[in-house]
């Protein structure tokens, strides 16, 4: 039985399966941002995937945020890190993860000695009231991190975005 564009049905058949893998791979982001699905995950499970066994300590970092947010699709976040940046000593990255996003890891944001400041500002969505922690890579392997809680009146993420 000859089909449209002069295939067969078994051609049509090969068609539609060579492109099932391609629909099931995009069924994968969820897993590769390992989203949480709403639970409260723990410092350590926020940290340990970014840090890779290296030390971390509550140190030099200091995170700023309103304590109540009304609406958790905007939220002002502020982090300032106490670093010389020099070539020698400076801040590498900076990470925002959240305790109960879809997404744990929000935001990376990469500096150097050219900054100048280790200090960034921006805004995220919140899924809920959390734990919001930013986690600092240095020059030297180590990281340094602040967590703050942030109490959200209106969730954003609602549909897991």
């Amino acid at each position: 039985m000859n089909l449209p564009g002069g295939l067969k049905r078994r051609g049509w058949l090969g068609l539609m399966l060579s492109g099932l893998p391609w629909w099931a791979a995009g069924l994968r982001p969820a897993q590769a941002q390992r989203m949480n699905s709403g639970h409260l995950l723990t410092l350590e499970d926020m940290v340990r995937p970014w840090v890779a066994g290296a030390q971390w300590v509550q140190a030099d970092v200091k995170l700023n945020a309103p304590l109540l947010a009304e609406n958790g699709s905007l939220v002002p976040i502020q982090v300032q890190v106490n670093s010389p940046m020099t070539a020698q000593d400076h801040v590498t990255h900076v990470h925002l993860l959240s305790q109960r996003n879809p997404v744990t890891h929000m935001a990376v944001f990469q500096l150097g000695p050219w900054n100048g400041l280790a200090e960034i500002s921006t805004r995220v969505r919140l899924a809920g009231s959390q734990d919001v922690v930013a986690l600092v890579r240095l020059s030297s392997g180590e990281f340094r991190y602040d967590r703050m809680h942030i109490i959200v009146t209106e969730s954003a993420c609602v549909d897991a975005s």
